[in-house]
């Protein structure tokens, strides 16, 4: 896969056009994902091989997607910890045993990754098998905050007050429930690098809730520790946040290879600030794919003019795809990007 746009692009080595895939493009917005997910519940498609391998191959067969992302879900690691993990339509994750005192960070037990996660390795087995080299396979974790922000809360918030809490009047509970998942999340996409990813993504979804000094404390800490920790060698590191707009040069001291900017920034501006050698990812406002076509090809052809000329582009958005966006805007938009040059 060295010769595959995405992992050139990551490596800030030229290529003749960005490679695209998206943020959730095996997802709601498919009639295909939803045959299925009408069929099975949405863990049990996680946790069945074939059924995740189904689902990550959608977009490569529908879209001609430059890479392909497994389909599983962030909280896989908290409940590999002991969390008691549900998703309801219209409500989302839950966990009926939020993690709030240090007796509670004290009971989770250790984790065999393997053990408790290998229905992922397994599907990563299968998404090789039928990728068959034809384009990258991404793994990824959620980052060590966002993931403890729902075993803390329970599940979705929107204000993170009880994580807060924890994070300003218990700080060495909040860090040692912190490192504890950054522990999991080492061994976790380790396995998945042994089994076959070809690039790795860390999610940190719910990072734009922290101010800078607790993002550096709180956050950016733990994903240098899961980096660093990682069996690299040639596999690159994308790492994303809402909020990396603002927190990119602290994302950058984590060494990542590739920083995937939400849609708040200018990207060359903030790839100019950069260390050199650090691509980004991005960054169009998904809320562009509802609009006309015609709208769709000029932003995506106003934001390459503006990269123009810079290695190490890869063209995402700023987060995912929204599940009412038209397939056929998606689709284009895919189109739009294969058929440029610089």
């Amino acid at each position: 896969m060295q010769d595959s746009l995405l992992i050139k692009a990551a490596f800030s080595k030229p290529t003749e056009r960005p490679p695209v895939w998206m943020m959730r493009q095996a997802g709601r917005f498919m009639k295909e994902y939803w045959e299925i997910k009408n069929k099975y519940s949405f863990l049990e498609m996680c946790k069945t091989p074939e059924l995740a391998a189904d689902v990550t191959m959608l977009p490569v067969d529908l879209l001609d997607i430059d890479a392909a992302i497994l389909f599983s879900d962030i909280l896989v690691t908290a409940e590999a910890m002991g969390g008691d993990l549900s998703f309801t339509a219209g409500v989302g994750p839950r966990f009926s045993n939020p993690v709030r005192t240090a007796a509670d960070i004290a009971a989770l037990p250790e984790v065999d990754v393997e053990a408790k996660l290998g229905y992922v390795r397994d599907a990563i087995r299968v998404v090789k098998q039928r990728l068959n080299g034809r384009i990258p396979l991404i793994g990824f974790a959620g980052a060590p905050f966002t993931v403890m922000s729902y075993m803390v809360e329970g599940g979705s918030s929107k204000d993170f007050k009880l994580t807060k809490l924890m994070l300003h009047n218990h700080p060495e509970l909040a860090k040692d429930l912190l490192s504890r998942i950054a522990k999991v999340t080492v061994d976790y996409l380790n396995m998945q690098i042994a089994a076959g990813v070809d690039a790795i993504q860390i999610f940190d979804s719910w990072a734009m809730a922290l101010s800078w000094n607790d993002y550096k404390e709180f956050s950016h800490h733990y994903i240098a520790e899961i980096i660093s920790g990682l069996n690299r060698k040639d596999i690159p590191v994308i790492s994303f946040c809402k909020g990396s707009s603002v927190f990119a040069p602290l994302m950058a001291e984590a060494r990542p290879d590739v920083i995937s900017i939400d849609w708040n920034a200018d990207l060359l501006d903030i790839k100019k600030r950069l260390p050199q050698g650090i691509a980004v990812q991005g960054n169009l406002d998904p809320h562009i794919l509802y609009a006309d076509k015609k709208v769709i090809r000029e932003r995506i052809h106003q934001l390459f003019e503006r990269m123009r000329g810079e290695p190490g582009f890869i063209f995402n958005l700023g987060h995912g795809i929204m599940p009412d966006i038209p397939f056929d805007h998606v689709k284009y938009a895919v189109q739009v990007v294969r058929e440029f040059r610089y």
